[in-house]
């Protein structure tokens, strides 16, 4: 008889003001790895199987309702208003929850880096019969860091705040990350006997913990790394969290056999896809959504994002591939060339000092310096198609939309606007006029007027 499989969902915090970050955006929406930190519990979330999400904001946090709606998925939002603590925060998720018969995990908007095996371990603990799990994590430094206390067996008997621990208590290195666990209907049968009967007059999620105890009832504590617990209430924090982020994913690169000669100087994004065997140089970012492919190289002092480069091809360096450039094998962008919304046929070549905006590149087709793809009329976007084996001379204006056939020829200097055919050559400039002796009485007059207004 196969085991019943139990529902799971997750509460994301996320209504706190954020006023040490100093900053008009919602704390939860500052990035880390390239994406907002609330969009990484809702991916962790999901990861762990939590069919319903409900996240939590203030009313008036509109450009995090805004973000939370355009999200992809069932996600729902719940307003706490006015913040009155973390077990309130929950409460006001109660109704989003109705009918929920399954577990509860209780995450928080501004940690991006919690585990997905930390989340599993802490429901393992619920199938094992506790009916609170909490996730805590050792330090050196607990601080103000509420302490857990175990027993002997592991089994958390109370959560401690700092300020009301006993020097026995202060020696605790194990600290309470605030993610907690427990099935739904018990989570929120206890959170009704919650109440704020202390200092700041809030109501803590923490006293479950102690609520559980009181009933006779199994409380666990789960442990995790401190740096996967990090939150971030302050630009400081961010660039911590920033900074493990980058370390993890570096290591990551490396010992899937990715070549980084630097690689404190090269910075990822949380989906970058980087195949084994491929050199990245120093002082290369990649923002979103990029994908490099066996065998090529990223050269220094290159930014790519929303872009594929293929098997052996080559960036940089001093590169720019902007969202929608897509490189296949073997094609080369070389120094100071911006590449947006192109696709560049295997083979195919930029060298240097151009822009390719909206269009496609063939096979094998050449772009010389200084060309650049006119695709933009202050209105709307056009597309230029570069034919296979086509040559684009240098210092070339293609204004688009245009089409050049398939092995024609650009001559130096040209403004195209017009389609050219295949195998043909286009040569669109000024006649050249030449006036002997002009250069010379012009620097002999303008010299005679320089000594004269000298003197005068």
């Amino acid at each position: 008889m196969s085991e019943t499989v139990r529902d799971r969902a997750a509460v994301i915090l996320a209504a706190g003001k954020g006023t040490r970050m100093k900053s008009g955006l919602p704390k939860v929406m500052h990035p880390v790895g390239g994406r907002p930190m609330v969009d990484w519990s809702i991916e962790l979330a999901r990861k762990v199987g939590c069919s319903r999400i409900v996240v939590v904001v203030h009313p008036s946090q509109q450009v995090l309702i805004d973000h939370i709606a355009g999200l992809p998925g069932d996600i729902t939002v719940a307003f706490q208003d006015p913040p009155q603590g973390t077990g309130h925060a929950v409460r006001c998720a109660e109704d989003a929850l109705s009918g929920l018969t399954g577990d509860l995990v209780v995450l928080y908007g501004d940690s991006p880096l919690v585990t997905h095996d930390a989340i599993e371990e802490l429901f393992g603990a619920l199938e094992e019969g506790a009916t609170v799990g909490v996730l805590g994590f050792d330090t050196s430094e607990p601080g103000l860091y509420g302490r857990l206390i175990t027993s002997g067996h592991g089994e958390l008997e109370a959560i401690v705040e700092a300020r009301e621990a006993t020097p026995e208590q202060l020696l605790v290195t194990l600290c309470n990350s605030g993610v907690m666990a427990a099935g739904a209907g018990d989570m929120f049968r206890l959170l009704h006997n919650v109440t704020n009967d202390n200092a700041k007059g809030e109501y803590y999620l923490t006293d479950l913990v102690g609520l559980a105890r009181a009933e006779g009832k199994r409380c666990k504590a789960v442990r995790c790394d401190e740096a996967d617990l990090i939150g971030c209430d302050s630009k400081a924090d961010l660039a911590e969290a920033e900074a493990i982020f980058q370390a993890r994913k570096r290591r990551e690169a490396l010992d899937a056999g990715v070549t980084l000669i630097a690689p404190e100087t090269v910075f990822f994004a949380h989906d970058t896809m980087i195949e084994a065997d491929v050199v990245i140089e120093p002082n290369v970012v990649f923002g979103p959504g990029v994908t490099v492919k066996t065998g090529a190289k990223i050269r220094a002092f290159s930014h790519l994002e929303g872009a594929t480069v293929g098997q052996a091809a080559s960036v940089g360096p001093f590169a720019r591939l902007r969202p929608g450039a897509v490189l296949e094998q073997e094609a080369f962008v070389g120094n100071f060339v911006e590449v947006k919304n192109v696709r560049m046929a295997e083979g195919a070549k930029a060298s240097h000092l151009s822009y390719l905006g909206d269009g496609e590149v063939g096979a094998g087709a050449n772009i010389g310096a200084g060309t650049i793809f006119c695709n933009y009329d202050g209105f709307f976007k056009y597309r230029t198609i570069i034919g296979e084996g086509a040559f684009i001379g240098s210092n070339s204006a293609l204004v688009a939309p245009v089409t050049i056939g398939d092995g024609a020829m650009i001559g130096s200097g040209s403004v195209v606007t017009k389609d050219v055919e295949a195998g043909s050559l286009a040569v669109a400039r000024g006649k050249q006029v030449e006036r002997k002796g002009w250069a010379a009485a012009f620097r002999e007059k303008m010299a005679a007027r320089k000594a004269a207004s000298k003197k005068g």
